[in-house]
C-alpha cells in the first residue's frame, strides 16, 4: 500500500515532496428549502455521477455492496496530501512553555516520524483542582477544530492554570488534517471509534493516554465543525462504503453543539451557545425543527446518544461534555471568526464548570 497517497504532483513519495498551496473547489450550496435541497441532491450527484450506472452517486464501490479491501485502499490511494502537519500544527506546540508542558502520547503507524501524537499538559499537578479535557482535530479537515484549539493554547490557556489541570490534544487525526478527510487511512470515522478494540488507532491512542492519566476529568469540550463537504463528499463517501442509499440532507448555517442525551446538561449547552453567541451566529432549526437530523433541544443545541455512538466526549466520565460545530462555509464568518468561536465556546464551557 502506498504510504500516504498521492502528492498534489502525483507522486508517491509524500515525504519528500513540497507541500504545495491548494485550490479547493467551492462547495456545493447550502440547502435552506425543499426546492433547494433537491438542487443541492443534483449538484452532489453530479459531482460523483456515472453516465453507465444511474445509481451510482460516488465513484468508487459497487452501488449496494459495502467496501471491500480492494474499495478502501482504492479511497486511499485517492487520497492527496494537501497541507502541513508540522508546518500548521507541530511547529506551533514547539513554542510552549511552562506552566504548560508537551507530552507526546503516540504516533501513527503510517509514518510515525512524519505523525506524531501530542498532548499539552499543566506542568504541575494541581491537587485537588478539577481537570479538563480539550480535543481538537478528531475529524482532520476541520480546521477550526485544531487551529482554535491551538489559539486556544497560545493565547489563553496559561490563565488557567491555577484554577485547573489541563489536558489538550489539538489534533488528534494528524494524517486526516493533512488531506483534508473525516476519514483515517482506513476508512474508519475516529468520532465514531472510542469504543473497546477501537477500529481507528487515533482515537485508541487517546483513550489509552486518558486512562494511564487517571484523572477524574469534570469537562471536556471536543471541537469540531459542519461543513458543506459532509453533504457532497463525506456522506456519500459513508453511503458508498456502508452500500446504503444516500439521501441528501441539510448543512445548518451557524454555529451549535451537541450534548449527550445520557447527560445533557441543558444550562451547560445553553452558556457555551450564549459565548459562542458574542462572536458568530447560532444555527437556527430546519422546517422539522431539527438540526441535521436531530431535534434542537433549545437554542442550538442537539443531543446525541455520545457512548453508543463512540464519540470522542464519551472517553471520559466528567460531568461536563459538549461537542461544538462551527459551520466554515458561511458567508458571514471567516477563518478568523471560526478559531475565536472555537475558543468562546472552550472559555466558556470552562468557566461554567468552575463555578458550579
Amino acid at each position: 500500500m502506498r504510504k500516504y497517497g498521492r502528492t498534489r504532483d502525483g507522486s508517491q513519495n509524500a515525504t519528500e515532496q513540497a507541500l504545495r498551496p491548494v485550490v479547493i473547489s467551492e462547495p456545493c450550496p447550502r440547502v435552506a428549502t425543499d426546492r433547494r435541497r433537491r438542487k443541492h441532491y443534483d449538484l452532489c450527484m453530479s459531482n460523483h455521477a456515472d453516465s453507465t450506472n444511474p445509481k451510482r452517486f460516488y465513484p468508487i464501490g459497487t452501488p449496494g455492496l459495502p467496501w471491500g479491501d480492494a474499495e478502501k485502499v482504492q479511497w486511499f490511494e485517492s487520497r492527496s496530501i494537501e497541507r502541513s502537519y508540522r508546518d500548521e500544527v507541530l511547529s506551533k506546540l514547539e513554542k510552549i512553555e511552562s506552566p504548560l508542558e508537551v507530552q507526546q502520547y503516540g504516533a501513527l503507524s503510517l509514518d510515525p516520524q512524519r505523525y506524531p501524537l501530542f498532548a499539552v499538559k499543566s506542568s504541575r499537578v494541581l491537587t485537588g483542582a478539577p481537570w479538563a479535557l480539550i480535543t481538537g482535530g478528531v475529524h482532520g479537515y476541520e480546521t477550526s477544530g485544531v487551529q482554535g484549539a491551538l489559539a486556544f493554547l497560545a493565547k489563553h490557556a496559561a490563565a488557567y492554570t491555577d484554577r485547573l489541570n489541563l489536558v489538550i490534544a489539538p489534533c488528534v487525526s494528524p494524517w486526516g488534517y493533512e488531506v483534508i478527510n473525516r476519514w483515517n487511512p482506513h476508512t474508519a470515522d475516529p468520532n465514531r471509534s472510542f469504543v473497546a478494540n477501537s477500529p481507528a488507532e487515533e482515537s485508541a491512542a487517546l483513550m489509552k493516554l486518558i486512562a494511564e492519566l487517571g484523572a477524574d476529568f469534570l469537562v471536556h469540550i471536543d471541537l469540531h465543525e459542519t461543513t458543506d463537504s459532509d453533504e457532497n463528499e463525506f456522506r456519500p463517501a459513508l453511503a458508498a462504503r456502508d452500500g446504503t442509499p444516500f439521501e441528501p440532507g441539510l448543512i445548518p448555517d451557524g454555529f451549535y453543539t451537541v450534548g449527550d442525551t445520557e447527560n445533557p446538561q441543558e444550562e451547560f449547552q445553553a452558556a457555551i451557545v450564549a459565548g459562542v453567541e458574542q462572536v458568530t451566529h447560532i444555527a437556527p432549526p430546519d422546517a422539522q425543527g431539527e438540526i441535521i437530523g436531530s431535534k434542537v433541544t433549545q437554542h442550538g443545541v442537539i443531543n446525541y446518544p455520545c457512548t453508543a455512538f463512540g464519540l470522542c466526549t464519551s472517553v471520559t466520565s466528567a460531568r461536563f461534555t459538549s461537542t461544538t460545530e462551527v459551520y466554515p462555509d458561511s458567508p458571514k464568518i471567516t477563518a478568523e471568526i471560526c478559531n475565536a468561536a472555537q475558543i468562546a465556546a472552550v472559555q466558556a464551557a470552562l468557566e461554567y464548570a468552575l463555578a458550579c
